[in-house]
């Protein structure tokens, strides 16, 4: 029983022991992780976006051509059946069908129409020869009269001068009815002649008008122009078309045939990052779907007009990427990650973003491992790091947050606060310079943007203004992006008080 007992405490004690090395260990890790050292090399400015493969060329699969005929009325028609996306077909394949039922409604209509005309030209025929043969026999009864007349003129020649008058008088009247018969019957054969060319105008346009509904028909069915994957066609708003989707007679193309070989990605750029994309940068492709891969390419196309996407509130820019090379496990609409390198600023000193600090007078600082704080000259920065340009050296230990009681911290490079300030002082000037320009742009112009009175500020302007907002709005030297790295400093700032995580001020702690 005791031996148990022993057992039992000698193997509650080795336990404890355990746990308390542990648990040094696990805190020396954590110290450990807490540091960061300076690093000097090449530094790389990066956009980082997400976008959706697609082939740089295609063939699109195209409907029924409404604008090649103005006899059919243009109308949205409805796609009833379609083969599943990524089908494979060959050419003249099946691929989908259209909704008939208002296009056979209407060549009912236009057939009906049709044999009203051709009964209609049947019936004009028949009528127009009745009425001229009745017209001619009539002419032909007025030769007669006239001789008749004639003959009873010659006849009165020795009868009294009032019956030879009279004879006279007869002989005109007959002559007289002869000639406006003769002039009636050439009007009626010329307004024949022109009921005629009505009749088969109008027969030969709706013969025309039923022979192209009938070749619209017959497009109805839609098959593959040639081989290849199909691929749905997206509209204005980014929806793919599939069954129940709509085609309007000015887009009618239902899907497309890529071409696999060469791919590109197109992503969006917000307003802020865009001046700094430019053709033929350099870029990082990752591909959702295979993340142990990576790709390179080259930006081919940067948007000169913003546009706003559905549910979106920022404008944003088109950006299109070519990949380079071909990969056969590459498919179109799979969703890339795409870094693209701005700038590349070689031998220069940075550190992690973490680390830096900030006052309440915005000077930027760092907390260092030999009990300091350095103040810093920030310039350029990414999604994780930021360059010093004064400051620091390379190989420095730098906290990555805030360490304990931060007041015991000396403060040294109070000189460089005048260099930030001359910064932010130019910074401002340049600010002011281009608030001024756009003024004076806009009295030039006397034009307003909307009832606020907001400049009509030039697209360069605008840029530049944008740019330096941002690069004022986290108190950095350089235009830091708003990553989840840069949100986490702020948060951190946030929860500072004085006393408790260090001076909110460079400044008030260079006075004491």
């Amino acid at each position: 029983m005791k031996r148990t007992l022993i057992i039992t405490g000698i193997i509650v004690v080795v336990a404890i022991i355990l746990l308390i090395v542990i648990s040094k260990v696990t805190s020396k890790k954590e110290v450990a992780n807490l540091y960061a050292e300076s690093q000097k090399g090449q530094f790389d400015i990066i956009v980082t976006t997400t976008g959706e493969l697609q082939a740089k060329k295609s063939t699109d699969i195209i409907g029924p051509e409404f604008t090649q005929s103005r006899n059919i009325r243009a109308m949205d028609i409805k796609i009833t059946d379609m083969v599943p996306e990524g089908t494979e077909v060959k050419s003249g394949d099946y691929v989908a069908t259209l909704d008939r039922t208002s296009f056979d409604n209407s060549l009912k209509d236009e057939l009906e129409k049709l044999t009203t005309y051709e009964t209609n030209l049947e019936m004009k025929i028949l009528d127009t020869a009745v009425t001229l043969s009745n017209l001619r026999d009539n002419i032909k009864n007025l030769r007669f009269s006239v001789e008749e007349a004639a003959i009873a003129l010659q006849q009165s020649k020795y009868e009294p001068p009032t019956t030879i008058r009279q004879a006279e008088i007869s002989l005109d009247k007959a002559n007289r009815s002869l000639d406006q018969a003769i002039r009636g019957y050439s009007l009626r054969v010329e307004q024949a002649k022109s009921d005629m060319r009505t009749n088969k105008t109008n027969l030969s346009e709706q013969r025309t008008r039923v022979s192209d509904l009938q070749v619209v028909l017959s497009k109805f069915i839609i098959t593959a122009p040639s081989s290849g994957m199909i691929i749905y066609k997206r509209d204005r708003m980014g929806s793919k078309r599939k069954v129940g989707s709509s085609i309007s007679p000015w887009d009618n193309v239902v899907a497309t045939l890529p071409d696999m070989s060469s791919m590109m990605s197109k992503t969006y750029v917000n307003e802020i990052d865009v001046s700094k994309v430019k053709s033929g940068q350099h870029v990082e492709i990752v591909v959702d779907a295979f993340p142990e891969k990576s790709y390179t390419g080259t930006v081919t196309s940067v948007a000169n007009i913003g546009e706003q996407l559905p549910n979106a509130d920022a404008k944003v820019f088109e950006v299109l990427i070519e990949v380079d090379g071909s990969d056969p496990i590459l498919r179109p609409s799979m969703t890339t990650g795409n870094k693209i390198i701005t700038k590349t600023i070689n031998d220069i000193t940075f550190i992690p973003l973490e680390s830096v600090q900030a006052g309440a007078d915005s000077v930027p600082f760092v907390y260092l491992k030999n009990g300091t704080r350095q103040v810093v000259v920030l310039g350029e920065s990414n999604e994780n790091n930021v360059v010093v340009e004064q400051g620091l050296k390379p190989g420095i230990m730098v906290y990555l947050n805030t360490p304990e009681k931060p007041e015991n911290y000396k403060l040294v490079g109070e000189e460089l606060v005048s260099v930030i300030k001359e910064r932010e002082k130019a910074k401002k000037a340049e600010e002011l310079r281009i608030r001024q320009e756009a003024e004076k742009a806009k009295e030039e112009r006397g034009e307003m943007m909307g009832r606020g009175g907001m400049p009509n500020l030039t697209p360069e302007m605008m840029q530049r203004f944008q740019n330096m907002r941002g690069s004022q709005s986290n108190g950095q030297q350089g235009g830091v992006r708003d990553t989840s790295s840069r949100r986490r400093i702020m948060r951190q700032q946030g929860q500072e008080s004085p006393g408790q995580n260090g001076p909110t001020s460079i400044q008030s702690s260079i006075k004491k």
